[in-house]
């Protein structure tokens, strides 16, 4: 019961920030196609308080640990690598206005960290993730393409940063994972059926988290601005190839994230899982702001056309339908 009324307690909590939080949960940048990669395509502040409530301390090395999730049943400390590259960005930011040589250090010691941690086997180059997301049913490691994607961002900007060839070393086998399927190893889903989703949470079925795929997007853009020309030409080919796709994609599956008057979290194709999972209040305003940032980056105005719509459904009697929707589907996953 007392474990119960934690969970409850915690999502009402979350629930109250969403709604009195009116602005975008970042400011975007301007700088989006130049060679050298500047400060990220969203300006990430490094005040973890701000940045990410999970973020729990750093350890000797200066790498961000998280505390695990309220429902996870043994919960404990843990490097969490999607927080640990929005972290090194978000202190690369801090770099590009600062000039601190002490900043730029603190974000090669992470970058080095990926290099340290990096698991290898004959679908590319990954990072695992040793925490459970039981509302998925993962209770091993897993992979992400939202990792893949922070991992390219936070190398790329070291390599440019330092000129040191170790960070572009792993970039071709961090590509690969984008061209294979969850069934076989990747961090795709639908990769067969030609509507590539890079999966946020590799799961036993398609989990279709709307932000992780239009973060894992960034990525791949990254690849395709920063990756020397005549080294890597046909690496820079399969990232603008694997981040066209993603749009593609986007574009496609939009319509079935749209409830009529709010958007889905994700698409689950995990049999226990609700069918309709509505996004939060802070979720929606991202997505929205996902929207508008890929539309520039990939010129489809179609992007827009949808960012309009869903832009209409910021009123205060939807928000109110969706958390009636919201608290059906945690009480169903259990979560609370």
């Amino acid at each position: 019961m007392a474990k119960r009324l934690q969970k409850i307690g915690f999502m009402l909590n979350k629930f109250r920030r969403d709604i009195v939080k009116k602005s975008p949960p970042f400011t975007m940048s301007t700088d989006l196609f130049s060679h050298k990669l500047g400060e990220f395509y969203f300006l990430f502040e490094d005040d973890p308080k701000r940045l990410n409530r999970l973020i729990s301390g750093f350890d000797e090395k200066g790498i961000p640990v998280n505390r695990a999730y309220i429902d996870v049943e043994s919960p404990r400390s843990h490097y969490y690598p999607i927080s640990i590259g929005q972290y090194a960005l978000a202190r690369f930011n801090r770099f590009i206005h600062s000039g601190d040589p002490a900043v730029s250090e603190h974000f090669l010691r992470i970058a080095d960290w990926f290099i340290e941690q990096a698991e290898r086997d004959e679908t590319g180059v990954f990072w695992l993730t040793d925490i459970p997301k039981p509302e998925y049913r993962v209770t091993k490691p897993w992979k992400s393409a939202f990792t893949q994607s922070r991992a390219l961002s936070v190398l790329l900007r070291a390599w440019q940063l330092t000129s040191h060839e170790k960070y572009l070393a792993l970039i071709p086998g961090i590509l690969d994972l984008f061209f294979v399927d969850i069934r076989d190893g990747g961090v795709v889903a639908d990769l067969y059926e030609g509507l590539p989703f890079y999966e946020e949470y590799v799961a036993a079925k398609p989990t279709r988290v709307l932000d992780g795929h239009n973060f894992s997007l960034l990525g791949l853009f990254d690849a395709y601005r920063a990756l020397p020309e005549d080294l890597f030409h046909a690496d820079k080919i399969r990232a603008k190839d694997a981040f066209d796709a993603g749009i593609q994609t986007l574009i496609k599956r939009l319509p079935d994230y749209d409830m009529g008057y709010w958007i889905r979290f994700n698409l689950c194709d995990l049999d226990h899982y609700p069918r309709t999972d509505p996004c939060s209040v802070g979720y929606y305003r991202l997505i929205l702001s996902q929207l508008q940032l890929l539309e520039n980056l990939s010129g489809r105005r179609e992007l827009k056309t949808y960012r309009e719509q869903f832009l209409r459904y910021d009123r205060m009697d939807y928000m109110i339908r969706m958390y009636g929707d919201k608290v059906k589907t945690l009480k169903k996953l259990g979560r609370i």
